[in-house]
This record gives C-alpha cells, structure tokens and sequence, in this order.
C-alpha cells in the first residue's frame, strides 16, 4: 500500500469558479476523440485477456515519425479526462526493430497499483498522448519514438538509432478525477465555504469565527458509488487549510492522489461524495478544514 507525499501548494480563491458540468468527456477543455492509426494495429497482434500477461508478436521492423496507437479492446470504463486522474494499468515494451521485450508491469492483479497519466509520462512522454481520453478496460497498442519514449530509456535498453517502440497497455481501471454527484445542504453557519475550479480543486474560505472545538463533518456532495468502510483502502484528493492563518498546507491535487485505509469520518459515505472535515487543534496548534473528494476504493492488496 502505497501513501503519497503532500504537496505544499498555494491557492488563489478569488480564481476559483463553482464547478460545471460537461456535455461529453473531455481531455484538457478539447472534446475527447480517440482517433485510431490502423497502420498500428497491423503490426502487431496480441493475444490473451485483459491485466494477464499478453501474447505479442511484433512484426518488425516497426518504425513511425510520430506516436500513433490503436484500440485493441475498448472497455467501458471511467474516461480519463485530466493527466493526474488516478488509473491502473499494466504496460509492455518491446524493440521495434528486434521485437524483443524491454520491459513489462507486474500483472499480478493488484488495483490498489494507482498512479496517473503524469506519472507515467514522466516515464514515458508519449504515454500522455496515448492514454488521453481512454477508458477503463482498454487495450490499446501504440508505437512511440525514441524521443517520446524517451532517450535515457533509449540508451538504458540499448536500442538502435531511430528504433522505434511497440508498447502494449491494459488499461485495468479508470477512477473518478473528482467529486461527482448530488449537492447537499448543510448548515453552514460558522464553518468555511467550499467553492470549486472546474477541475474540481476546491477552494476553502475560513470564516473569522472561532472554530469548531469538536470535529464536524458535513458531506458536501453524495456520489452514487460503493460505501466506504473501516476496512476500504480509498483513494482520495485531499487539501487541508489552517483556521487561523488561512492558507494551504496540504493539496493532492494536481498531483498523485493519497491511497490508504478510510479514517473514521469518511466511513459510511460513498465513492464520487465530497466532504468537509473540520479538526480541532490540539496542543496549541490551529484547527484545520479538511476537503475530501472519495474518488474510489480499491481492493486490499493480497500478501
């Protein structure tokens, strides 16, 4: 299991919009459209079912200018639509010349294996075209340059001048990229107000009262999804904001999200809600308003 670091971040409200509602998915404000290259699916064929090792054959020599790729299965999925939306995937790499493999993921099964299109384009910069706008459940063969695969991988596997890569990826599951579902009334009288960028990154206004000396939780938005218990591992985007002097000191968004067992007051709401979490401070220290967005849960990894 797997906890990632906060990012310290600053926040400007006055920026921040309340959150609307797209007609159809999107990548980046453009309207997703997952145009295939046929010419990629004629070089290779792969055999066998989705998050098991793959049967691949590649007829080399495989060589593009550019990275193209084709949807070998389309799955029904969540649809990526930000860069930094959580995902699992297994991934395969081979020589577009030799056909030989490079590299390949864990295909062990495990979801609680989050990460996001970031974080593999850090790997792999193509990857970001590849993966945009693709669906849970999808397989999709692409083949990437060498610049877009990227040089220090490049020399790390001894490849070729100009050698182009296959890479064959299961995309094993898409998670929500924030909050969605039906907003809720709450008596907000003396707690801080949550407004909300289109992405979905929240902005917390504190008011200039006291804070809360007990801990309130109020379920800003209810989504539709599965109940968190005391035993899910979630995965949720978290910023946190200190009472008294107003500013962010903790934010997951726009980075990996945090994975780990539910704490106790997210315990009973549902995958898509939004929370507002206030804790008191202890010992000195200030209180703290908590934004939650429950954006899955995943299964505990086997051991």
């Amino acid at each position: 299991m797997r906890k990632t670091s906060a990012v310290l971040a600053t926040l400007s409200l006055a920026a921040l919009a309340l959150t609307g509602c797209s007609a159809a998915p999107s990548f980046a404000g453009a309207v997703c459209d997952r145009t295939a290259s046929p010419a990629v699916a004629d070089s290779v064929t792969v055999e066998g079912d989705l998050g098991e090792k793959p049967d691949v054959t590649v007829f080399t020599p495989v060589k593009s200018d550019s990275t193209e790729f084709s949807d070998v299965t389309t799955g029904d999925g969540e649809t990526l639509t930000s860069d930094v939306q959580p995902l699992v995937l297994d991934i395969t790499f081979y020589g577009g010349d030799s056909g030989e493999k490079l590299y390949e993921s864990e295909y062990n099964g495990d979801r609680s294996r989050v990460h996001s299109i970031a974080y593999w384009a850090q790997r792999s910069p193509g990857l970001e075209s590849v993966l945009e706008c693709a669906t849970g459940g999808t397989r999709t063969v692409a083949v990437l340059t060498q610049e877009d695969f990227g040089e220090s991988n490049a020399q790390a596997f001894g490849l070729a001048d100009g050698e182009s890569v296959v890479a064959v990826i299961d995309v094993l599951d898409v998670l929500l990229p924030k909050a969605e579902g039906a907003s809720q009334f709450n008596d907000a009288r003396g707690l801080p107000t949550v407004v909300r960028a289109p992405d979905g990154t929240p902005g917390i206004i504190i008011p200039d009262s006291a804070a809360p000396e007990d801990t309130v939780t109020q379920t800003l938005i209810r989504g539709d999804g599965a109940e968190v218990t005391k035993e899910s591992v979630v995965v949720t985007n978290i910023m946190a904001v200190g009472w008294d002097d107003k500013t962010v000191a903790t934010s997951t968004w726009g980075a990996e999200p945090n994975i780990g067992l539910a704490a106790e007051e997210l315990v009973g709401s549902t995958v898509g809600s939004q929370l507002l979490v206030i804790a008191p401070g202890a010992e000195g220290a200030s209180a703290t308003a908590i934004v939650v967005d429950i954006l899955g849960i995943v299964p505990v990894p086997e051991q």
